[in-house]
């Protein structure tokens, strides 16, 4: 099937319709469980044709509830999906002077990925943001819990014992800088925070008893947030 016969199929389409749904911040691992079961694909036939499209595996569907004809294949679901994206991605890219197939980019997505996870509403965004590059620019490693719900880890807790053991780049614990690729998928608010971060001086921060983060700009500040 032609990208335009797709693209009328997907515009045109009647009843049954089915809904899929991308969270921000979730990965594909749990996107493709969810395409299986609403579309009745086999997980390996999405994967394949996913993979066929990406280099990372997350970071590249816009998150959002999509409508699909129920009959669709792998094939043409994700042609359609990463198609979508990309474009939408463009848009945004092009606003700042970037092209989406450059490192730099695939740098701010990372980094969006990480705001996205560890952000906890999207007005604290552009303050994680900020202490994203604040500690690149002084060489700290990012030490944020959030690079490590990757993949099938994008809902567990992290452990101190995981922290040990992770030896993928996904662990800002162990390696200083950007993880190579999103660990999860990314809201428009996380994307243009990790854009335009904040013009402040924060290093850390730590959730407080209110369920949002108490910022700070030294560690000394930063151990007395924690014991509040």
């Amino acid at each position: 099937m032609s990208k335009a016969d797709l693209l009328y199929k997907l515009t045109k389409a009647k009843p049954p319709l089915k809904e899929i749904t991308l969270i921000p911040g979730e990965s594909a691992v749990f996107f493709i469980e969810q395409i299986s079961q609403t579309l009745q694909i086999p997980k390996e036939e999405l994967w394949r044709a996913y993979r066929e499209r990406v280099e990372c595996e997350d970071g590249n569907i816009v998150p959002q509830t999509y409508k699909v004809p129920y009959g669709i294949n792998a094939n043409e679901l994700f042609a359609y999906l990463l198609n979508y994206s990309q474009k939408e991605y463009e848009k945004i890219a092009k606003q700042y002077g970037y092209q989406t197939n450059s490192k730099e980019w695939k740098q701010i997505l990372s980094i969006a990925s990480i705001i996205q996870k560890e952000a906890a509403n999207a007005k604290e965004m552009p303050l994680v943001s900020a202490v994203v590059y604040n500690r690149l620019k002084r060489g700290m490693p990012l030490q944020m819990d959030g690079s490590l719900n990757y993949g099938k880890y994008s809902h567990q807790k992290i452990t101190p014992q995981r922290i040990r053991e992770d030896d993928t780049p996904f662990n800002t614990y162990r390696y200083k800088g950007v993880p190579p690729c999103p660990c999860g998928s990314i809201s428009k608010s996380a994307l243009l925070s990790s854009l335009s971060p904040a013009d402040v001086p924060y290093l850390y921060f730590v959730r407080n008893q209110n369920g949002v983060h108490s910022f700070s700009t030294n560690y000394k500040e930063h151990q007395e947030n924690f014991k509040r």
